[in-house]
């Protein structure tokens, strides 16, 4: 939905104080709710054990030296590429 910010803006500053006190309490309570989501979203990352495993396994890899550079990753995809296609020609 698209709004109009200027005419938004226009009727703030024609509404009586006693409203314009309860329209700021209403933007608190829209981005309290907006936050409480995003930290529900995070909460069900916490319990997705596939992501968790993947962290995990990624952490493992840089403390081992198992962290490839741009190249070297690009490199490695052209051949697994290579090879899968040889694979799909059997």
């Amino acid at each position: 939905m698209s709004v109009n910010r200027e005419e938004l803006k226009r009727l703030i500053d024609q509404i009586p104080e006693q409203d314009a006190a309860e329209v700021l309490d209403f933007i608190g309570y829209l981005n309290m709710k907006r936050e409480r989501e995003a930290v529900l979203q995070l909460d069900d990352l916490y319990e997705d054990e596939d992501l968790i495993r993947q962290v995990q396994k990624s952490k493992a890899d840089r403390q081992e030296g198992r962290v490839y550079n741009q190249q070297t990753g690009l490199e490695y995809l052209r051949l697994r590429t290579k090879e899968l296609k040889r694979e799909k020609d059997l």
